[in-house]
């Protein structure tokens, strides 16, 4: 048994899986699946304006999917050719062979999917999980990263606000099954809106469509045999990365980050703190700093053009130095 494995786990996998729908597919976009060793991605991508373009890769949090990108993505297709990638065991991409959800597993996955596709430098962001999985990619792989841009990222605070704690408590053994078995009762409007809730600054900002879409894909991903063990064991692999110093530690690697940083960080968010925001911009060796005072932790789904502004501006000023 690995060091992220939760107990009993196995058994539950091993049954007959569910029937489980497609995910969704926002119009103009389209979905391809990866398989390396022991690996297997799925990747959504929409046609960029123009051929040519520089390559992006967006990379998503904890318990999200490339889905969280479907509002940002199509407000860059002129500058970038973008590509949203589904980490191991989540959205559409299945569990890893190696069962390693850790920062590092998971940055692994990202650096040979683009190793795989020549894609590299990119133009990489990352949200939440996301942004920790994308800053030691930066750090490690800077062949691969033309700029780098972090909405909120889980980096290390050595203070966790309050709202934050039930999420990190995921990661120890057992929970994740607990509150599975607490809420299987629930219905996917009243998880989905719990979730909105923590996520969101203002939930009201969320159309109907959005909540229908977000409805559906809450009942498609509570289907999955492999969702609560993904994401509690990704969760472990967040509190994990906070505990590691030295040459591993997150800090140290934002430190050694060359490319152009862009950081987003919601004033209103409820998971990473506002207050981090200053230490981050002090971090990383070339960054510019976008505060948003009435957005939560996914400022790409709720202000996704002044999101997209700021990622123009960033590759403008990369693109001219």
């Amino acid at each position: 048994m690995s060091s992220t494995e939760l107990p009993g786990v196995r058994a539950v996998t091993a049954a007959a899986d569910p029937v489980v729908a497609a995910v969704r597919v926002a119009e103009g976009e389209t979905l391809r699946s990866v398989t390396l060793p022991g690996l297997t991605l799925n990747v959504r991508s929409r046609p960029p304006a123009r051929t040519g373009l520089p390559p992006a890769l967006y990379v998503h949090g904890l318990g999200g999917s490339s889905l969280n990108w479907s509002a940002l993505m199509p407000l860059l297709a002129d500058v970038v050719d973008g590509e949203a990638v589904d980490l191991p065991g989540f959205g559409d991409s299945p569990p890893p062979a190696d069962g390693n959800y850790s920062i590092t597993g998971h940055a692994r996955a990202v650096i040979r999917h683009l190793d795989a596709a020549g894609r590299g430098p990119v133009h990489l962001l990352g949200n939440s999980l996301g942004g920790a999985v994308t800053t030691r990619v930066a750090a490690v792989r800077p062949d691969l990263v033309r700029t780098l841009t972090l909405i909120s990222p889980a980096l290390p605070e050595l203070r966790v606000q309050r709202t934050a704690v039930p999420t990190a408590m995921l990661a120890l053994p057992g929970v994740a099954r607990l509150f599975g078995r607490i809420s299987r009762d629930w219905t996917a409007e009243r998880r989905t809106r719990g979730v909105m809730a923590l996520c969101y600054g203002d939930p009201g900002r969320v159309s109907e469509e959005g909540l229908r879409h977000a409805v559906a894909e809450m009942e498609r991903r509570g289907r999955l045999p492999h969702f609560w063990d993904a994401t509690a064991r990704s969760a472990r692999g967040i509190v994990d990365a906070y505990t590691l110093g030295g040459q591993h530690g997150l800090w140290r690697q934002a430190e050694r980050v060359l490319a152009p940083t862009l950081l987003v960080y919601g004033g209103r968010d409820k998971l990473v703190a506002y207050r981090m925001a200053l230490k981050a911009a002090n971090a990383f060796r070339d960054s510019r700093l976008l505060t948003l005072p009435d957005a939560g932790h996914v400022a790409m789904m709720e202000y996704p053009e002044a999101v997209a502004q700021a990622v123009r501006e960033l590759l403008d000023d990369t693109g001219r130095s």
